[in-house]
């Protein structure tokens, strides 16, 4: 397309001058916060924040809030997906737009609807107590549980759709030549699908485990202050506490997570298909 590199590089400079201004270059003035005191370099910020038991108890949270709503998101999408990669070409692309179509509505809205479902007087109550499992209105607001639902609804189409991309990809006589040879069904997801859509599950895993850590919205709704979050505490620390190390300790925390969580997922996925 490009006669010579200079060309394709001309076009190219302008948007990484803007990305580097615009985002690259506050990013790294923040990051560098938390190895600063005064003229010298340290990593004391860091050793300070993991010594305290909250901000233990929060990364330990966050960490498995979001590993809890990844493998949810697996199962449940690696389900989805999989009966709608099956469907007749129209109720096929019914379904994907059904799929989408949370993904075009605001985060807020979303997250404010749990409220009305999971409190006191919501219709989760309302039906326990009508069948007889509970006497009294369950509180679910504000506990690691409304987190994990919000979250998991929030981000599951992510993983579906990302499923559905790499089920289509999959050769369709896998499965069929599987079940003939005589595989049941988990020896068919373990042996051939897994291994065949593992580029999917490593995108939308990624994309899962991330956004379940750096989502602020949902967590400060439905945990408050009682299930702090990296997220939620990093804006404690920014607008309460005015802490811009400890706000430039967490943002590292949560990059360095979210680029370990992806070399992980890569990992397995190759771990497993040598074997």
């Amino acid at each position: 397309m490009f006669q010579n590199r200079a060309e394709a590089f001309a076009l190219v400079l302008p948007a990484a001058i803007f990305a580097a201004v615009v985002f690259l270059a506050p990013v790294l003035i923040l990051l560098s916060e938390g190895f600063r005191s005064g003229d010298s370099w340290t990593i004391q910020a860091y050793i300070d924040f993991f010594s305290q038991s909250l901000n233990q108890t929060v990364f330990l949270r966050t960490l498995k809030l979001a590993a809890l709503v990844t493998a949810a998101s697996a199962v449940i999408g690696y389900a989805a997906a999989f009966a709608i990669v099956n469907l007749p070409p129209k109720g096929k692309g019914r379904i994907t737009g059904l799929v989408v179509l949370p993904l075009m509505i605001s985060p807020v809205a979303r997250t404010y609807a749990w409220l009305v479902i999971l409190g006191r007087t919501g219709f989760v109550n309302k039906a326990l107590v009508a069948v007889g499992l509970s006497d009294e209105p369950i509180r679910f607001l504000f506990t690691e549980t409304a987190v994990f639902i919000g979250l998991l609804q929030l981000f599951l189409p992510l993983m579906i759709i990302s499923l559905i991309s790499a089920l289509e990809n999959m050769p369709r006589d896998a499965v069929p030549a599987a079940r003939v040879l005589g595989a049941n069904w988990l020896q068919v997801f373990t042996k051939v699908i897994l291994p065949l859509t593992k580029e999917g599950l490593v995108i939308g895993g990624t994309l899962v485990f991330t956004g379940s850590m750096t989502a602020y919205i949902t967590p400060a709704i439905l945990g408050g202050s009682k299930v702090l979050m990296l997220e939620t505490l990093l804006y404690q620390r920014v607008t309460v506490a005015n802490d811009f190390v400890s706000a430039s300790v967490i943002a590292l925390i949560l990059i360095v997570m979210a680029f370990a969580a992806n070399l992980l997922l890569k990992r397995l996925a190759t771990a497993r298909n040598k074997r």
